[in-house]
């Protein structure tokens, strides 16, 4: 059904840091839009994330970021190929492991979900990149290299963020690489509204309203956009379609590169014991004791099967009532379009999964953000950040199915290193990227131009309808990235704009 992908994901450590410091900074600057994920030491009271006023909420956030800590970063770096077809991309991973310099608190939690899908906590404190949370402490945070300096060089490359369920990250990067957090929620969205101009999107956002996934978790959207985008390929529909190519790595830089193994989608028959919680959720406080299979790739067939026979049971209703007074069966949906009915079905499905949501993970004892069990990213003239990598021209390309499939190499090395399932900030922040580059291939075929045509879309309206929406777990709307008129922007924050634009706000 869908193709096989190995990702190529540089592993940087502080041994490594300044070597590919001149590649990631490249990367950053030449992408077209970049995608980020974290893995934090904790969350804090999950309770208070999931308060009725988005205040508390906020206050709860501010409270987990100050006394917790980002263990890696993901950073997925996705550049328009121009010369290819629409929604090629090359595509550049990097997973930063981090060590907060300052005391931090690190939840039992949090170490068993990460020890169990391969986090290497000797690795970290042995060779974690060094950095101090809140505001600067007397260095410089535009020169230098260290990690609150790569997060002004994001900022000063204007690009499009990438996130998924992304007010968690948001706040923890803020409060680790920027400054300290501001007390007031409205001070927080007018700082961030001012530091990504390009705008943030939140591919949770995306998948629970524009694309209307059955679920909505990082690993089942990704998997759900990957074997629509290659069954759109193969069909021979239509474009935009989503083409990744990836860099090869030679060298010294090939030793830093850990092999990402996203198995292709295969029809499983007879195995139906899906555990129905981690079907919807995309997490279970059994973990890996549950008897029952947390396979997404299953859970993905069967919701479309389940569908598949809604939509048949539907239409043998619709035979029935045509075939007799349609006037005495009127229902609640008589009298609206067609197209519109799925939808208000899916609103109430989707009401009912969201408070659902909120309970189960209010009395749980929770993991490290799995997932959506965490309910609660210069000029093209410039080289393509791969110091040792060859160039795009030169880089593995997908196999024509439009799915990112890395060409093997010949030593089978790839192979060899590939691991599969194991839930990484760098491998996120790539699938966050892929969910983000399919909605806007297929939002932009289903608003195909006429016959003359506009390829001159701009970057900056890549999804319009979702641009600083981010998503609130159990709220039907987003919380909005602006800056209102009854807001000011943080003093701190005006500093650092001042430093990383080198003028006054």
């Amino acid at each position: 059904m869908s193709s096989s992908i190995v990702v190529p994901v540089i592993d940087v450590h502080t041994n490594n840091f300044k070597e590919l410091w001149p590649a990631m900074v490249v990367a950053i600057k030449t992408s077209s839009f970049i995608a980020l994920d974290t893995e934090l030491s904790g969350l804090g009271n999950r309770k208070s994330l999931l308060a009725e006023s988005i205040e508390d909420r906020y206050r709860a956030i501010c409270h987990a970021a100050r006394s917790r800590s980002i263990l890696s970063l993901g950073i997925a770096c996705y550049k328009k190929l121009d010369q290819k077809p629409p929604g090629s991309y090359l595509v550049q991973v990097y997973n930063l492991t981090l060590l907060c310099s300052e005391e931090y608190i690190i939840e039992p939690q949090s170490v068993q979900f990460l020890v169990q899908h391969g986090f290497d906590f000797n690795k970290q404190y042995g060779s974690g990149i060094p950095y101090c949370k809140g505001n600067n402490k007397g260095g410089s945070d535009d020169r230098g290299v260290h990690i609150r300096t790569l997060f002004t060089e994001l900022l000063r490359a204007r690009k499009a963020l990438v996130l998924h369920n992304g007010l968690i990250d948001m706040a923890f990067l803020y409060q680790s690489f920027y400054a300290h957090l501001p007390e007031r929620l409205a001070t927080f969205t007018a700082d961030l509204s001012e530091m990504f101009p390009a705008g943030i999107y939140d591919t949770k956002y995306v998948t629970e309203f524009e694309l209307r996934l059955t679920a909505s978790y990082l690993e089942y959207a990704y998997k759900k956009c990957k074997l629509e985008n290659s069954r759109s390929v193969t069909s021979g529909s239509a474009g935009p379609h989503v083409h990744l190519e990836f860099c090869q790595y030679a060298g010294d830089l090939s030793t830093y590169v850990d092999y990402r193994q996203c198995p292709a989608i295969t029809s499983i028959e007879g195995q139906t014991d899906v555990c129905q919680r981690f079907s919807a959720f995309g997490w279970c406080p059994n973990g890996t004791k549950c008897p029952l299979s947390h396979d997404t790739d299953l859970i993905i067939l069967q919701d479309e099967k389940s569908k598949d026979e809604k939509r048949k049971r539907r239409k043998r209703r619709r035979d029935k009532k045509g075939a007799s007074d349609t006037a005495e069966d009127c229902s609640a949906s008589d009298g609206a379009p067609k197209n519109k009915v799925p939808s208000m079905e899916a609103d109430e499905e989707e009401a009912a999964r969201d408070q659902m949501e909120a309970h189960e993970k209010s009395c749980a004892d929770g993991n490290s953000r799995m997932d959506d069990g965490r309910d609660m990213r210069d000029d093209d003239g410039e080289e393509n950040g791969v110091g040792g990598a060859t160039n795009p021209g030169d880089s593995a390309v997908s196999a024509g199915e439009g799915t990112g499939v890395c060409s093997v190499e010949s030593d089978a090395e790839a192979k060899k290193k590939a691991d599969a399932g194991s839930h990484r900030a760098g491998f996120d922040a790539y699938m966050t990227g892929y969910i983000f580059a399919y909605a806007c291939a297929l939002i932009k075929k289903a608003a195909e131009p006429g016959p003359e045509g506009d390829d001159a879309e701009p970057e900056e309206s890549w999804l319009p309808d979702c641009v600083n929406k981010i998503y609130l777990s159990g709220k039907a709307a987003p919380l909005n990235v602006v800056k209102s008129t009854f807001a000011k922007s943080s003093k701190a924050h005006i500093q650092k704009m001042e430093m990383v634009w080198g003028q006054k706000m």
